[in-house]
């Protein structure tokens, strides 16, 4: 059985895609069997990974609709080992869609029931709200990683994320753990950086990763390329921030 991990904020902009598009590359370069599913409807999980999102294909949005199985959704990428079921601006309607359907918050449970024992990790990048889509994501995952941003606002809406995740645990997952807290966009220079790292870590302790994403901006360019940072530079420091977090990933899932 594969380990379904959500990669989850409600607050935009803390690198949620990033992490979740580069850390599933860096799963599958260390030879893990990773399956990536865009759950959001901007899309960018899966232009970053290469796939046009003008073309259409099955998604995400039919597969939560049930118009597709699984099977029928999985694409393959240009990296060896990693699988994503692409996403699409017509996810955006299916909250309307899904509102009087029974058990609306497991479509994605049932759905990964078929395929979960094909992979080692199944990410879920997920939108940056916390609707339908995403308590689809943290019904079905083991575990929720939580990227922050090392900025003036990191905290705000954390504790509401927490709250939501406490409610999932009581009503729809009662396995649902904490993967880790994550920072990101770490700039050593800036003194309010090193400032959000010990307020995290003071606050969360151990549920913080040791592995902090720097800002790095081969990490920016990579998805405009549809590219992993891997691939479009393996000696960035971006790119051996991913690596990192990946065998921690790794070391804390053995």
């Amino acid at each position: 059985m594969g380990k379904v991990i959500a990669i989850a904020n409600q607050k935009g902009g803390v690198g949620k895609t990033t992490t979740s598009v580069n850390l599933a590359a860096a799963l599958a370069v260390l030879e893990k069997k990773v399956l990536l599913i865009d759950a959001d409807p901007q899309a960018n999980a899966t232009s970053g990974l290469g796939i046009s999102v003008d073309d259409k294909k099955l998604g995400t949005y039919e597969l939560l609709e049930h118009t597709a199985t699984i099977e029928q959704t999985i694409l393959k990428t240009s990296v060896p080992h990693l699988d994503i079921i692409p996403s699409h601006i017509d996810l955006v309607a299916i909250e309307i869609e899904l509102v009087d359907k029974k058990e609306r918050e497991f479509m994605l449970k049932k759905a990964l029931k078929t395929v979960s024992d094909q992979y080692d990790y199944i990410l879920i990048d997920c939108a940056p709200s916390l609707g339908l889509i995403t308590l689809n994501a943290l019904a079905a995952a083991n575990s929720i990683m939580i990227p922050i941003q090392c900025e003036y606002f990191a905290l705000e809406g954390l504790g509401k994320l927490l709250n939501t995740i406490k409610s999932v645990q009581k009503i729809h997952n009662p396995n649902l753990d904490i993967e880790g807290l994550l920072l990101t966009m770490y700039d050593a220079r800036l003194r309010l950086s090193n400032q959000v790292v010990e307020e995290v870590k003071k606050h969360f302790g151990d549920m913080v990763f040791k592995t902090i994403i720097q800002r790095n901006i081969r990490l920016s360019e990579a998805p405009s390329y549809g590219e992993n940072i891997i691939e479009y530079d393996a000696t960035s420091r971006g790119a051996q921030n991913y690596l990192s977090l990946a065998e921690e990933v790794l070391k804390k899932n053995k």
